[in-house]
Protein backbone atom coordinates (compact mmCIF):
# COMPACT_ATOMS: atom_id res chain seq x y z
CA UNK A 1 0.00 0.00 0.00
CA UNK A 2 2.96 2.23 0.96
CA UNK A 3 4.61 1.91 -2.56
CA UNK A 4 1.32 2.83 -4.21
CA UNK A 5 0.20 6.00 -2.04
CA UNK A 6 4.31 6.99 -2.59
CA UNK A 7 3.78 6.75 -6.33
CA UNK A 8 0.62 9.16 -6.03
CA UNK A 9 2.98 11.33 -4.71
CA UNK A 10 4.87 14.15 -6.61
CA UNK A 11 2.50 14.31 -9.56
CA UNK A 12 3.11 17.02 -11.91
CA UNK A 13 0.51 20.05 -11.95
CA UNK A 14 -0.96 18.89 -15.44
CA UNK A 15 -0.93 14.96 -14.58
CA UNK A 16 -4.39 13.26 -13.76
CA UNK A 17 -4.63 10.31 -11.40
CA UNK A 18 -6.32 7.25 -12.89
CA UNK A 19 -7.54 4.67 -10.08
CA UNK A 20 -8.62 1.01 -11.19
CA UNK A 21 -10.04 -1.34 -8.81
CA UNK A 22 -6.89 -4.32 -8.82
CA UNK A 23 -7.81 -6.11 -5.81
CA UNK A 24 -10.18 -8.39 -7.53
CA UNK A 25 -10.37 -9.62 -10.81
CA UNK A 26 -6.39 -8.33 -11.27
CA UNK A 27 -6.42 -9.89 -15.17
CA UNK A 28 -9.58 -7.66 -16.29
CA UNK A 29 -7.64 -4.26 -14.11
CA UNK A 30 -5.12 -5.24 -15.95
CA UNK A 31 -6.84 -5.33 -19.51
CA UNK A 32 -8.61 -1.81 -18.64
CA UNK A 33 -5.20 -0.70 -17.30
CA UNK A 34 -3.90 -1.31 -20.93
CA UNK A 35 -7.07 -0.42 -23.51
CA UNK A 36 -7.06 2.63 -21.01
CA UNK A 37 -3.34 3.94 -21.56
CA UNK A 38 -4.11 3.46 -25.39
CA UNK A 39 -7.29 5.97 -25.12
CA UNK A 40 -5.69 8.69 -22.88
CA UNK A 41 -2.86 8.42 -25.34
CA UNK A 42 -4.82 9.62 -28.58
CA UNK A 43 -6.54 11.98 -26.34
CA UNK A 44 -3.32 13.74 -26.05
CA UNK A 45 -3.23 13.75 -21.62
CA UNK A 46 -0.79 12.73 -19.12
CA UNK A 47 -2.68 10.24 -17.12
CA UNK A 48 -1.13 8.28 -14.69
CA UNK A 49 -2.99 4.42 -14.36
CA UNK A 50 -2.72 3.18 -10.77
CA UNK A 51 -3.92 -0.29 -9.85
CA UNK A 52 -4.10 -0.01 -5.93
CA UNK A 53 -4.93 -3.40 -4.34
CA UNK A 54 -8.67 -2.41 -2.33
CA UNK A 55 -10.73 -0.02 -1.51
CA UNK A 56 -8.68 1.70 1.68
CA UNK A 57 -5.29 2.17 -1.03
CA UNK A 58 -8.00 3.65 -2.95
CA UNK A 59 -9.26 5.98 -0.75
CA UNK A 60 -5.83 6.93 0.54
CA UNK A 61 -4.19 7.80 -2.66
CA UNK A 62 -7.51 9.69 -3.82
CA UNK A 63 -7.17 11.61 -0.71
CA UNK A 64 -3.27 12.36 -1.25
CA UNK A 65 -3.96 13.74 -4.93
CA UNK A 66 -6.82 15.80 -3.55
CA UNK A 67 -4.49 16.86 -0.81
CA UNK A 68 -1.57 17.75 -3.28
CA UNK A 69 -4.10 20.41 -5.27
CA UNK A 70 -5.33 18.02 -8.21
CA UNK A 71 -8.31 19.40 -10.20
CA UNK A 72 -9.09 15.70 -11.32
CA UNK A 73 -9.09 12.12 -10.15
CA UNK A 74 -10.24 9.47 -12.43
CA UNK A 75 -12.02 6.04 -10.82
CA UNK A 76 -12.31 2.84 -12.79
CA UNK A 77 -14.81 0.26 -11.28
CA UNK A 78 -18.17 -0.78 -10.15
CA UNK A 79 -19.40 2.00 -7.76
CA UNK A 80 -17.75 0.06 -4.30
CA UNK A 81 -14.64 2.00 -6.14
CA UNK A 82 -16.35 5.05 -7.09
CA UNK A 83 -17.26 5.16 -3.41
CA UNK A 84 -14.22 4.57 -1.53
CA UNK A 85 -12.79 7.49 -4.28
CA UNK A 86 -16.18 9.79 -3.10
CA UNK A 87 -14.85 8.96 0.44
CA UNK A 88 -11.72 11.20 -0.54
CA UNK A 89 -12.74 14.00 -2.99
CA UNK A 90 -16.29 14.95 -0.93
CA UNK A 91 -16.02 18.57 0.25
CA UNK A 92 -12.90 19.11 -1.70
CA UNK A 93 -12.41 20.71 -4.91
CA UNK A 94 -11.20 17.75 -6.67
CA UNK A 95 -13.23 16.49 -9.28
CA UNK A 96 -14.54 12.82 -9.54
CA UNK A 97 -14.37 11.28 -13.38
CA UNK A 98 -16.00 8.43 -13.54
CA UNK A 99 -15.23 5.36 -15.65
CA UNK A 100 -17.65 2.80 -15.54
CA UNK A 101 -16.27 -0.91 -15.20
CA UNK A 102 -18.42 -2.64 -12.82
CA UNK A 103 -21.32 -4.71 -13.58
CA UNK A 104 -24.57 -2.28 -12.58
CA UNK A 105 -23.03 0.64 -12.46
CA UNK A 106 -25.87 3.04 -10.60
CA UNK A 107 -23.84 6.42 -10.42
CA UNK A 108 -22.85 6.68 -13.90
CA UNK A 109 -26.23 5.53 -15.25
CA UNK A 110 -28.22 8.05 -13.22
CA UNK A 111 -25.40 10.98 -14.51
CA UNK A 112 -25.79 9.83 -17.58
CA UNK A 113 -22.09 9.02 -17.99
CA UNK A 114 -21.45 6.96 -21.17
CA UNK A 115 -21.00 3.27 -20.75
CA UNK A 116 -18.13 3.08 -23.51
CA UNK A 117 -15.21 3.18 -22.15
CA UNK A 118 -13.63 5.47 -24.88
CA UNK A 119 -16.56 7.74 -24.23
CA UNK A 120 -16.32 7.86 -20.81
CA UNK A 121 -12.34 8.59 -20.60
CA UNK A 122 -12.85 10.98 -22.87
CA UNK A 123 -15.64 12.63 -21.03
CA UNK A 124 -13.96 12.59 -17.88
CA UNK A 125 -10.81 14.64 -19.67
CA UNK A 126 -13.49 16.72 -21.49
CA UNK A 127 -16.60 16.77 -20.13
CA UNK A 128 -18.10 19.58 -17.47
CA UNK A 129 -18.30 20.01 -13.78
CA UNK A 130 -21.62 19.33 -12.00
CA UNK A 131 -22.05 19.30 -8.31
CA UNK A 132 -23.90 16.33 -6.45
CA UNK A 133 -25.16 15.73 -3.33
CA UNK A 134 -23.47 12.69 -1.23
CA UNK A 135 -25.33 10.71 1.76
CA UNK A 136 -23.19 9.61 4.68
CA UNK A 137 -23.57 7.54 7.73
CA UNK A 138 -21.67 7.54 10.86
CA UNK A 139 -19.10 9.99 8.46
CA UNK A 140 -19.38 7.29 5.70
CA UNK A 141 -19.84 8.90 2.42
CA UNK A 142 -22.51 6.73 0.05
CA UNK A 143 -22.91 8.17 -3.42
CA UNK A 144 -25.80 5.72 -4.17
CA UNK A 145 -27.20 4.36 -0.93
CA UNK A 146 -26.91 2.22 2.47
CA UNK A 147 -29.01 -0.12 4.10
CA UNK A 148 -29.52 -2.42 6.97
CA UNK A 149 -31.47 -5.41 7.15
CA UNK A 150 -31.61 -7.95 4.12
CA UNK A 151 -29.55 -6.63 1.86
CA UNK A 152 -26.36 -6.55 3.84
CA UNK A 153 -26.69 -10.05 5.41
CA UNK A 154 -27.19 -11.16 1.56
CA UNK A 155 -23.64 -9.18 0.53
CA UNK A 156 -22.26 -11.10 3.56
CA UNK A 157 -23.36 -14.60 2.57
CA UNK A 158 -22.76 -13.87 -1.09
CA UNK A 159 -18.78 -13.22 -0.07
CA UNK A 160 -18.60 -16.02 2.00
CA UNK A 161 -19.76 -18.33 -1.22
CA UNK A 162 -17.58 -16.30 -3.27
CA UNK A 163 -14.47 -17.22 -0.62
CA UNK A 164 -15.32 -20.84 -1.36
CA UNK A 165 -15.46 -21.07 -5.20
CA UNK A 166 -18.84 -19.82 -6.21
CA UNK A 167 -18.74 -17.87 -9.54
CA UNK A 168 -20.20 -14.41 -8.75
CA UNK A 169 -24.09 -14.66 -10.13
CA UNK A 170 -24.48 -18.31 -8.52
CA UNK A 171 -23.32 -17.11 -5.20
CA UNK A 172 -25.51 -14.01 -5.59
CA UNK A 173 -28.49 -16.34 -6.11
CA UNK A 174 -27.68 -19.09 -3.12
CA UNK A 175 -27.22 -16.02 -0.74
CA UNK A 176 -30.47 -14.69 -1.63
CA UNK A 177 -32.42 -17.53 -1.39
CA UNK A 178 -31.15 -18.25 2.09
CA UNK A 179 -31.76 -14.88 2.84
CA UNK A 180 -35.03 -14.58 1.60
CA UNK A 181 -35.58 -18.06 3.67
CA UNK A 182 -34.87 -17.13 6.52
CA UNK A 183 -36.58 -13.69 6.62
CA UNK A 184 -34.70 -11.94 9.37
CA UNK A 185 -36.49 -8.88 11.19
CA UNK A 186 -34.45 -6.47 13.39
CA UNK A 187 -36.40 -3.89 15.65
CA UNK A 188 -35.71 -0.07 14.73
CA UNK A 189 -36.49 3.34 15.96
CA UNK A 190 -36.37 6.18 12.95
CA UNK A 191 -35.79 9.68 14.27
CA UNK A 192 -36.32 12.65 11.73
CA UNK A 193 -36.66 16.49 12.18
CA UNK A 194 -39.92 15.58 10.99
CA UNK A 195 -41.04 11.82 12.70
CA UNK A 196 -40.43 8.95 14.93
CA UNK A 197 -41.04 5.73 13.56
CA UNK A 198 -40.81 2.27 15.38
CA UNK A 199 -41.07 -0.70 13.88
CA UNK A 200 -40.11 -4.62 13.24
CA UNK A 201 -38.47 -4.18 9.81
CA UNK A 202 -36.78 -6.45 7.05
CA UNK A 203 -34.73 -3.45 5.52
CA UNK A 204 -34.19 0.19 5.82
CA UNK A 205 -33.12 1.50 3.14
CA UNK A 206 -31.62 4.97 2.92
CA UNK A 207 -31.16 6.83 -0.41
CA UNK A 208 -28.68 9.73 -1.66
CA UNK A 209 -31.76 11.62 -3.07
CA UNK A 210 -35.38 9.96 -4.28
CA UNK A 211 -35.35 6.52 -5.93
CA UNK A 212 -38.06 5.58 -8.48
CA UNK A 213 -39.91 2.13 -7.39
CA UNK A 214 -41.77 1.92 -11.08
CA UNK A 215 -41.30 0.78 -14.24
CA UNK A 216 -39.77 1.74 -16.47
CA UNK A 217 -37.17 3.46 -14.26
CA UNK A 218 -36.95 1.57 -10.98
CA UNK A 219 -34.34 1.82 -8.53
CA UNK A 220 -33.33 5.30 -11.31
CA UNK A 221 -32.93 8.90 -9.18
CA UNK A 222 -34.45 11.77 -11.68
CA UNK A 223 -31.97 14.34 -9.62
CA UNK A 224 -29.04 13.77 -7.51
CA UNK A 225 -28.59 17.02 -6.09
CA UNK A 226 -32.41 17.19 -4.20
CA UNK A 227 -30.17 17.86 -0.54
CA UNK A 228 -32.60 14.97 0.44
CA UNK A 229 -32.30 11.36 2.08
CA UNK A 230 -35.08 8.75 0.40
CA UNK A 231 -36.19 6.42 3.33
CA UNK A 232 -37.80 3.14 2.74
CA UNK A 233 -38.72 1.44 5.82
CA UNK A 234 -40.39 -2.25 5.28
CA UNK A 235 -41.97 -3.60 8.15
CA UNK A 236 -42.00 -7.35 8.43
CA UNK A 237 -44.58 -8.79 6.76
CA UNK A 238 -43.62 -12.14 5.83
CA UNK A 239 -41.93 -13.55 2.80
CA UNK A 240 -45.26 -13.48 0.59
CA UNK A 241 -46.55 -10.35 1.69
CA UNK A 242 -43.30 -8.73 1.32
CA UNK A 243 -43.10 -10.46 -2.21
CA UNK A 244 -46.09 -8.97 -3.13
CA UNK A 245 -45.51 -5.42 -1.91
CA UNK A 246 -42.49 -5.60 -3.64
CA UNK A 247 -44.24 -6.42 -7.16
CA UNK A 248 -46.71 -3.90 -6.84
CA UNK A 249 -44.17 -1.36 -6.03
CA UNK A 250 -42.10 -2.31 -9.27
CA UNK A 251 -44.78 -2.98 -11.36
CA UNK A 252 -48.39 -1.63 -10.66
CA UNK A 253 -48.11 0.93 -7.61
CA UNK A 254 -47.45 4.95 -8.35
CA UNK A 255 -44.87 6.43 -6.15
CA UNK A 256 -47.80 8.48 -4.20
CA UNK A 257 -49.12 5.06 -3.25
CA UNK A 258 -46.29 3.29 -2.11
CA UNK A 259 -45.92 3.35 1.70
CA UNK A 260 -43.55 3.72 4.22
CA UNK A 261 -40.99 5.95 2.22
CA UNK A 262 -40.32 9.49 2.95
CA UNK A 263 -37.86 12.65 2.14
CA UNK A 264 -35.87 14.16 5.31
CA UNK A 265 -32.38 15.63 5.04
CA UNK A 266 -31.27 13.64 8.69
CA UNK A 267 -31.92 10.35 10.22
CA UNK A 268 -30.83 8.70 13.25
CA UNK A 269 -31.35 5.08 13.48
CA UNK A 270 -31.75 3.33 17.14
CA UNK A 271 -31.59 -0.85 17.36
CA UNK A 272 -31.01 -3.10 20.31
CA UNK A 273 -27.36 -3.48 19.54
CA UNK A 274 -24.04 -1.98 19.94
CA UNK A 275 -23.19 -2.42 15.94
CA UNK A 276 -24.61 -3.73 12.65
CA UNK A 277 -23.70 -4.69 9.25
CA UNK A 278 -24.37 -1.69 6.84
CA UNK A 279 -24.47 -1.54 3.34
CA UNK A 280 -22.92 1.11 1.58
CA UNK A 281 -23.05 1.12 -2.71
CA UNK A 282 -22.83 -2.31 -2.46
CA UNK A 283 -20.30 -2.70 0.23
CA UNK A 284 -20.42 -4.16 3.67
CA UNK A 285 -19.22 -2.48 6.84
CA UNK A 286 -19.92 -3.07 10.54
CA UNK A 287 -20.53 0.41 12.57
CA UNK A 288 -21.53 1.72 16.02
CA UNK A 289 -25.15 2.70 16.75
CA UNK A 290 -26.73 4.54 16.45
CA UNK A 291 -26.45 5.44 12.85
CA UNK A 292 -26.66 9.01 12.12
CA UNK A 293 -27.47 9.62 8.42
CA UNK A 294 -27.30 12.85 6.82
CA UNK A 295 -27.31 14.36 3.15
CA UNK A 296 -24.20 16.56 2.44
CA UNK A 297 -25.84 18.73 -0.87
CA UNK A 298 -23.96 19.12 -3.66
CA UNK A 299 -20.55 18.07 -1.82
CA UNK A 300 -18.84 16.24 -4.62
CA UNK A 301 -17.71 17.37 -8.18
CA UNK A 302 -18.04 14.90 -10.49
CA UNK A 303 -17.28 15.26 -14.53
CA UNK A 304 -20.26 14.75 -16.61
CA UNK A 305 -21.35 14.96 -20.23
CA UNK A 306 -21.17 18.64 -21.74
CA UNK A 307 -24.24 19.71 -22.70
CA UNK A 308 -24.89 18.58 -26.65
CA UNK A 309 -22.60 15.98 -26.17
CA UNK A 310 -22.84 12.69 -27.56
Amino acid sequence: MNDSIERSRGLSADTTLCLLNGGAHSGAAQDARNRLGDIFNQLGSNVRIELPAGGGEIEAMAREAAQAGAKLVIAGGGDGTINAVANALAGTETALGVLPLGTLNHFAKDLGIPLDLETAASTALRGTVRRVDVGEVNGRVFINNSSIGLYPQMVREREALQEKGRGKWTAFAEALVDTLRRSPAIRVRLWTPERIVSSRTELVFVGNNEYELAMPRVAARLRLDGGMLWIWNVPRAGRFRAAWAAFRALFAAPRSATPFAFCTQELRVSLRRRSVDVAMDGEVLRLRTPLLYRSRPRALRVIVPAEGAG
